[in-house]
């Protein structure tokens, strides 16, 4: 394996273990947390997604100027594209309408739930196939 080929796997499972730490299990694991309200859990929420989308986005850079130098093959390059394209549809499309609807929660008003947290969810499901896919494609090459 390159040097080049190396930092690539390793940019997918790092990108991978984050996203399911943070999704699947800290993300609806803090409203379980005693004393933990609404408010604090979005208020902490928003604070943990920001950083980690800013951690997926270097990664997703790492990872593509892996794949430049080391040129993978076309299955590395579509999973990867894939995982890419539902981060960049989660940070440009989806978050703003659930910042829209947690500024309004915070702000003490009611009313339906989101479903955009439910896209949210299924992109970041689609981005986990991905990036396994990616990785382990990469690995068996």
């Amino acid at each position: 394996m390159s040097p080049a080929s190396a930092v690539a796997v390793a940019a997918i499972f790092v990108w991978l273990g984050m996203v399911i730490a943070i999704s699947f299990l800290e993300a609806p694991l803090k409203f379980r947390a005693p004393g933990i309200t609404l408010q604090l859990g979005l208020g902490i929420g928003r604070l943990v997604f920001r950083a980690l989308n800013g951690c997926e986005l270097a990664l997703a850079v790492a990872l593509v100027v892996a794949l430049v130098i080391s040129s993978p093959g076309a299955a590395v390059w579509a999973a990867s594209v894939v995982a890419i394209a539902m981060l960049l549809a989660q940070v440009l499309l989806v978050r703003p309408r659930l910042s829209k609807r947690s500024d309004a929660v915070l702000a003490g008003e009611e009313g339906p739930r989101s479903r955009a947290h439910y896209v949210y969810v299924g992109l970041e499901i689609v981005k986990v196939v991905g990036l396994l896919v990616a990785g382990v494609v990469l690995l068996a090459a």
